[in-house]
């Protein structure tokens, strides 16, 4: 982690304010001097990162290191604090009129040389097996460990017989695919499915040769490559010695040949980048006819999906509770010796809790039951119960040492993952330890948190935005993240860690002193302190603490984010968020990520303090009842992102220019504002890279003129106020490069202004809320739309039904509160795309009909207080896709029904919830 720090502060060096600040007599060079320092660190510490585990010196070496990088950031933040302190000019002047005074320069200056030194001095301190190695003695232990021989089976495979058949049966299929990919995260059984298909009796008959080879992270192509040749070949001697000296083209045409010759089936086993899999590829006749296959297992889905154009990607599942327990007795064996019953029983229920921590994946039920095999008693298996998590990751008991097949915890193999991956994943990836257990994480905060922290670089061509989500996806593709929900457009919007990537997680931000958790609900934790000074900290408060503040001491000093957490019902005190407010925004200076959301309890204002921080990135106090934005916000000239969504109606914005000044911003999510709505709110001109404007009064089209030049704004939400009664100038606004658009008027219950919408063809979501009366025809000029909300005030008349199911596009309906004609009919052909369909509130419909041919691609459908429908639609019979039905807070008749004379229309559908009543059936 030190090489990701030392590289994000190096990177931070190179922005325009540090520029700046080297123009400055004297501290340009000292600050030139300890960029090159930090940069000669750089070539030792990847290896050392990954190697803290086997010495305390090199532990300690790196955390210094990593400490040093920290102070030089620290100190050029600090004395640009105090320069932006004095705005009255502007930054660059108020740089000159220092320079006269000299007082900070000669501060700075000193305390830069001072790091300077230090980081000299580390580097001649290099441990000397770092010097000499290399990484070489630590990559060969890891190479050796992960060996898989193929010869060496399984005695106990569970879940895995319909992959096996099914990969078998492709592999000797004569039109089959050409390369099978077995991908996903490390421990799910990989290896072991292909060692299962490689031994299956009809491969065995089918092909006349077989090579199985082990592909390292630092993949040797020409050494693979002959390994693989001389597998096929079976060479003699004097062949061997011939290969030996040939070129890596030679080898590669010479396996070539042999595989369009033979019915050949190659395992490339553990194989980790797509350069890895291109510098051995053109050792395989891909674009050939040939009955010879390559099955080959991966961490990365993208080395599955791009191998072969025309291949086989297969994801083995996580068990489920019956497999996970089945593979567990298979294992600890304690089922067969026990004769006493009472004694399996309770060992039965100590298994089973302790089976919820492996959450399904086989390494991890393997490494529990192994070490349970080898105790008797079921106090030692409370033992384990325990502490069953720590248990888990280090397959061994606590002061012993097993290092046996099959006696080596998760951990290890885990890392590889996160070893693997490049300075800025690793960040990004550590920076997940924030979020509370089983937390769904929503993925348009957590890439705005990247980005704030500078972990997204701006160099590229690309949006941040766009390289941000990129770097999600690519922890996804490397199954170090699994995907929660997925939003229309199919991008991923939530996401989470599996339970035992979390502990990794968690694991190499404390060791890299990336986070401290303060968590008040679980007591044993509030009493950890961090090892060295914070810098981030995630603050998960219950009801037994009024609020939370950090301490001011020297390790505070240097918090850079601060995340509170907090239950859906917490309520501050008047007197305790006081306090803690004007703790934070005087104390906490250099902050960059604050996230302070969901706090309520007595109205109160944002303290003036917020201006003291004018290091943020990233502030969010959502879901709060602040009543006022002070004016001193405007300082918070950094600001990248900034989310003003209060409970409370009637917030005051002081004034229309206070966010004119932040030039850097690019997300604004403003209060829902009646009280302000006069005001016309200015953006900074040179806010060019504005992405996201939420809740903007506006009277008509031509207020968002000053809207058209930001090209690179995507979703944008307006409120009208006026209905249209403002005269409308002639004006010709299109915003080519919107995706999301929200018209509200439902204050006054205006009709929707239908000339904003039209003037978004490119939108691919879209929310109105307000008097719906039609639907214009020209809205299927809207051919990206995928997503459509409509809260009505209003009475919908059937015909404009019809301009709905003919979005071509159109993947997602929410339907909510008005009232839509009765019978409300759906077409055949129509809604061609629908996926996913909910009615809510419709009071006055009745009668809904569905012909056959309606809704072909419907999945979902969700149904809530539609309190006068009678029945669901006859037509749902013929919609095969249909694979989830939810009922919510509908009539006792209706539910009757649709467990009794309506039972035939909903009979084909895998599940149906309907909660009021408590009946569920589930397919």
């Amino acid at each position: 982690m030190a090489e990701a720090v030392v590289s994000i502060v190096l990177e931070g060096l190179s922005k325009l304010i540090i520029q700046e600040l080297k123009s400055l007599g004297g501290v340009g060079d000292k600050v030139e001097s300890a960029q090159t320092q930090l940069q000669f660190m750089q070539g030792y510490l990847k290896d050392a990162d990954s190697r803290q585990g086997e010495s305390e010196v090199i532990r300690i070496w790196v955390a210094n290191i990593r400490d040093a990088a920290y102070d030089l950031d620290d100190a050029i933040e600090t004395f640009v604090l105090k320069v932006a302190s004095k705005r009255n000019a502007s930054l660059l002047k108020r740089f000159a009129y220092i320079c006269v005074e000299g007082v900070y320069l000669y501060k700075i200056g000193s305390e830069i040389k001072k790091i300077t030194t230090k980081i000299s001095e580390f580097r001649s301190s290099l441990p000397g097996d770092l010097r000499e190695s290399g990484g070489d003695k630590s990559f060969q232990r890891q190479q050796e460990r992960r060996i898989a021989y193929p010869h060496i089976i399984e005695p106990h495979v569970v879940g895995l017989a319909r992959g096996i058949e099914e990969l078998a049966r492709l592999l000797i299929k004569k039109e089959g695919p050409r390369v099978i990919s077995i991908w996903g995260m490390g421990g799910l059984g990989k290896t072991t499915l292909a060692k299962q298909v490689y031994r299956h009796g009809d491969i065995k008959r089918h092909f006349d040769c077989f090579a199985w080879v082990c592909i390292s992270q630092q993949c040797q192509a020409r050494e693979v490559l002959e390994e693989i040749l001389t597998k096929l070949i079976s060479p003699t001697k004097d062949q061997r010695e011939e290969i030996a000296k040939l070129k890596i083209d030679q080898i590669a045409e010479r396996l070539w040949i042999t595989q369009r010759e033979r019915k050949c089936l190659v395992v490339l086993d553990d194989i980790w980048t797509r350069d890895a899999w291109r510098s051995l590829e053109a050792g395989f006749p891909m674009t050939e006819e040939t009955e010879s296959r390559i099955l080959l297992t991966t961490r990365n889905k993208e080395v599955a999906s791009n191998a072969d154009k025309n291949g086989f990607p297969f994801e083995p599942q996580l068990l489920n509770d019956d497999e996970s327990w089945e593979l567990f007795e298979k294992r600890a064996m304690f089922g067969t010796e026990d004769t006493n019953h009472k004694i399996y029983e309770q060992k039965k229920e100590l298994g089973t809790k302790m089976l919820q921590h492996c959450k399904g994946l086989p390494l991890a039920i393997t490494v529990l039951a192994g070490l349970l095999a080898r105790k008797d008693t079921v106090d030692e298996w409370d033992t384990v119960h325990t502490n069953v998590d720590a248990y888990i990751r280090r397959g061994a008991d606590f002061g012993l040492d097993y290092k046996g097949e099959g006696y080596e915890g998760v951990s290890w193999l885990l890392e590889l993952s996160y070893d693997n991956l490049p300075y800025s994943l690793k960040l990004c990836f550590l920076y997940l330890a924030h979020f509370p257990e089983d937390y769904e994480i929503p993925v348009s905060t957590l890439t705005k948190l990247w980005m704030a922290e500078g972990f997204i670089s701006s160099a590229s061509a690309k949006e941040m935005e766009d390289v941000s989500y990129m770097c999600l996806s690519e922890l996804v593709g490397r199954c170090m993240v699994q995907v929660g929900k997925h939003g229309s457009s199919k991008k991923i919007k939530t996401c989470h860690l599996h339970d035992l990537m979390r502990d990794l997680c968690m694991l190499k931000a404390k060791e890299g002193n990336f986070l401290h958790i303060i968590n008040y609900s679980v007591a044993s934790e509030t009493k950890e302190t961090p090892n060295g000074r914070v810098r981030r900290l995630a603050i998960y408060l219950d009801q037994t603490v009024e609020a939370y503040c950090p301490r001011r001491d020297e390790r505070d000093g240097h918090v850079r984010s601060l995340l509170y957490f907090i239950p859906g019902n917490y309520l501050l005190l008047m007197d305790s968020s006081k306090v803690l407010l004007r703790s934070l925004f005087k104390n906490f200076t250099l902050l960059r990520v604050l996230k302070f959301e969901g706090m309520h309890g007595p109205e109160w204002k944002l303290p003036h303090e917020i201006g003291n921080l004018v290091h943020l990135r990233f502030l969010s106090v959502k879901d709060t009842n602040f009543r006022a934005v002070p004016s001193s916000i405007a300082n918070l000239v950094c600001l990248q992102t900034l989310d003003l969504r209060f409970r409370y109606l009637g917030i005051e914005i002081p004034n229309g220019n206070v966010f004119s000044k932040m030039e850097k911003l690019r997300h604004i999510y403003l209060p829902i504002n009646q009280s302000a709505r006069e005001k016309r709110l200015l953006f900074a001109t040179e806010a060019v890279n504005l992405h996201t404007v939420v809740n903007i009064y506006i009277q008509a089209l031509s207020d968002l003129d000053d809207f058209v030049k930001l090209t690179n704004l995507r979703k944008l939400g307006v409120i009208t106020f006026d209905g249209g009664k403002k005269k409308e100038k002639g004006t010709n606004i299109i915003f080519k490069h919107l995706h999301s658009l929200s018209v509200d008027s439902r204050f006054k219950d205006l009709a929707i202004p239908w000339n904003i919408v039209l003037s978004c063809p490119n939108i691919y979501k879209l929310r109105l809320s307000g008097h719906i009366t039609e639907l214009p025809e020209d809205l299927l000029c809207l051919t990206n739309l995928t997503k459509l909300t409509l809260t009505i005030f209003g009475n919908l008349k059937d015909d404009h039904i019809k301009v709905l199911e003919k979005l071509p596009s159109l993947r997602m309906l929410f339907a909510s509160t008005g009232n839509f004609p009765a019978p409300l009919v759906c077409s055949k052909g129509g809604f061609p795309l629908l996926e996913f369909l909910s009615l809510s509130y419709l009071n006055e419909l009745k009668e809904w009909k569905v012909e056959k041919g309606a809704m072909p691609s419907l999945c979902r459908l969700l149904i809530t207080d539609c309190l006068s429908l009678e029945a669901v639609p006859d037509g749902l019979q013929h919609i095969t896709t249909l694979k989830e039905l939810t009922i919510k807070s509908m009539p006792s008749e209706f539910c009757s029904r649709l467990r009794g004379e309506d039972f035939y229309k909903i009979q084909h559908v895998q599940s149906v919830i309907i909660t009021k009543n408590s009946f569920q059936l589930k397919g």
